[in-house]
């Protein structure tokens, strides 16, 4: 019998070139959310201000709606159709809610590329 190739055990892991993207997305999120005055308080917590960082944006942002989205716990789980499942609800929240959109770093997923913004960002 042959695999169907949208069953999710057929879809291939992210890739490392994917792992980056997805920490360098999480580091523009984090400036983008800092620069429109959108601190932690404003999103999640009413009481106390606390700048976005790369890993607060994976660890408040993307992994509870991983967890609620695809029932995986790590980022390690996610295939890559999930990675980009993930971050197109992230990425709708933000953009209808606080008029913020980030492009996922993937147009030109290369080791250059990624290298480069990385430069830029300071990463």
């Amino acid at each position: 019998m042959k695999k169907d190739p949208t069953d999710e055990k057929v879809k291939a892991q992210r890739t490392k070139l994917q792992n980056r993207a997805m920490h360098l997305y999480f580091t523009l999120l984090a400036k983008a959310l800092n620069d429109g005055g959108l601190d932690m308080k404003k999103v999640l917590k009413p009481t106390v201000e606390i700048s976005w960082t790369k890993q607060n944006v994976k660890e408040y942002l993307w992994r509870p709606i991983q967890e609620a989205l695809k029932l995986k716990k790590s980022t390690t789980e996610l295939n890559t159709a999930e990675v980009s499942e993930v971050w197109e609800v992230l990425n709708r929240h933000f953009g209808e809610k606080f008029g913020i959109h980030v492009d996922f770093p993937h147009i030109e997923n290369t080791d250059e590329y990624l290298s480069s913004l990385e430069k830029k960002y300071g990463i």
